[in-house]
């Protein structure tokens, strides 16, 4: 399946974006140039504009440069409305959007607020100055916004993204997830995907896992343990890339060949951690990464936050393995219950400081859930029932009622007269040879004349559990019936 790719026909494919009121169409050639609403110096992006040579750059053209590492293939007419089928957005809308990805932070309500009332190529020329100023806003923030304008190229950035294997999605793309529209104007204003799987199919059936970046031996256990039987069931892992829990439950999800999904704080070409590059473009190859920041933008502190709102929103369900009181994993846990959806928390030791965070959302509206069974019974569909959780059964528990009063009744020390039994376990003397006759056949108990008296107990070394008869050889197999 074909990723999308920055718009072909170059100049003429966004005439309204870049050029003031009245121009673009109509000039020229049909499209804007240089001279016409860009930033200046920028005008048609080339290899002196803070692009990678390795990775090339779009030619005057906007078309691929065979000489810089891009594919000479043009789609097939198939793949072309494959490509059109999930590109719904139009090219202007696409290339708005990508852009104030870089003009504004992820999360910001206000430009969400904008957004829904001014659309996106509208609130674009506003923030920069093309436009009448969106209501509020104030000149300070239209300043940063200038300022932040004069290095965005969206176009630059979509063939950068395409050069790595992604897309940019946004909403009213086939691919994207509708879940996240429940974040309201917190919603991402799109985001940039690396990864050849649909995001919408993928996060219909999710589940987060995340927890401390300092988890102990057994939170880093857990989540991995969590991340191969939810994969083993069918659903897609989604966490952070973090330290501890995150890389956790991500490897334990590729170890047992499922999907996963990495929801980044950076660009999608920009891992971070660094020590978790490897994971990263593995997960690339065999999952998806997702931003809201464009290529090249580095992780804040604020960013991380952020970013977990968009787990919470994406997945079906928050499972919490190991946060302390002050911890980025509750907020994603609570953000998710905000969201309506299912959160979960595994305890841990009470003197941990690692649990105390899960067990404070214990004490609240989270469900315990110890393993992946319990959580695919809580969020997912009728008959996802885990196992029934019980301690070892023996042999004794199987017994009659009175024949267990009756084996109860003999003492440990000599031999009992059947008048005595009779007497101890409140029955008749018929009634107690009847069920010492079943202990005997059942190996519990021997006969020595007219004395009966409980078989000695086995060593431990022979394998026997406590509460097994000791004469394993004469157990009648159809006591379970």
């Amino acid at each position: 399946m074909l990723m999308p790719t920055p718009p072909a026909g170059g100049r003429g494919a966004v005439p309204a974006l870049f050029s003031e009121p009245g121009q673009g169409r109509g000039q020229g050639q049909g499209g804007w140039d240089e001279g016409q609403g860009r930033p200046e110096g920028r005008g048609v992006p080339d290899a002196g504009q803070g692009l990678p040579e390795r990775w090339g750059v779009p030619d005057e053209r906007g078309t691929p440069d065979e000489g810089r590492g891009l594919p000479e293939r043009r789609a097939t007419p198939d793949e072309g409305q494959e490509l059109a089928e999930r590109r719904a957005a139009p090219d202007e809308e696409r290339l708005a959007r990508a852009a104030l990805t870089r003009l504004v932070e992820p999360g910001d309500e206000t430009v969400g607020r904008w957004l829904r009332h001014m659309g996106a190529v509208a609130l674009w020329r506003a923030l920069t100055g093309k436009g009448k100023p969106p209501p509020g806003a104030t000149g300070e923030r239209l300043a940063g916004c200038a300022l932040r304008a004069a290095g965005v190229d969206p176009v630059a950035d979509l063939a950068l993204i395409a050069r790595r294997g992604g897309r940019f999605i946004c909403p009213g793309d086939l691919d994207w997830p509708g879940q996240l529209d429940d974040l309201g104007d917190a919603r991402p204003v799109g985001l940039w995907v690396r990864g050849r799987a649909d995001l919408r199919m993928w996060a219909l059936r999710s589940v987060a896992v995340v927890g401390a970046r300092a988890c102990s031996d057994y939170g880093a256990h857990v989540a991995a343990s969590l991340g191969t039987g939810l994969a083993e069931r069918g659903w897609v892992v989604v966490s952070g890339a973090a330290h501890g829990v995150d890389g956790a439950a991500h490897r334990g999800s590729l170890a047992a060949g499922g999907a996963t999904i990495a929801v980044l704080a950076s660009g999608v070409d920009v891992p971070y951690p660094r020590a978790h590059s490897e994971l990263i473009e593995r997960i690339a190859e065999q999952g998806l990464l997702l931003a809201e920041l464009p290529p090249g933008a580095h992780p804040t502190r604020h960013r991380f936050v952020l970013r977990n709102r968009v787990i919470a929103a994406l997945t079906r369900g928050t499972v919490v393995v190991e946060a302390q009181y002050r911890s980025g994993s509750l907020v994603t846990a609570r953000r998710a219950q905000q969201l309506g959806r299912s959160t979960m928390g595994v305890p841990g030791p009470v003197t941990s400081g690692l649990s105390a965070g899960v067990h404070e959302l214990l004490r609240g509206e989270a469900v315990l859930v110890t393993d992946a069974a319990e959580v695919a019974e809580l969020i997912g569909g009728i008959g996802d029932l885990a196992p029934e959780r019980r301690g070892p059964l023996v042999e004794r528990d199987l017994l009659h009622p009175v024949t267990a009063r009756v084996l109860e009744a003999l003492s440990a020390r000599g031999g009992n007269h059947l008048r005595d039994v009779a007497r101890e376990s409140g029955t008749g003397c018929d009634e107690a040879l009847g069920r010492l006759h079943e202990l005997l056949a059942l190996g519990f108990v021997e006969r020595h004349g007219d004395r009966w008296e409980l078989v000695p107990a086995p060593r431990r070394s022979d394998g026997a559990r406590r509460g097994d008869p000791p004469n394993r050889g004469n157990r009648v197999k159809g006591l379970r019936r």
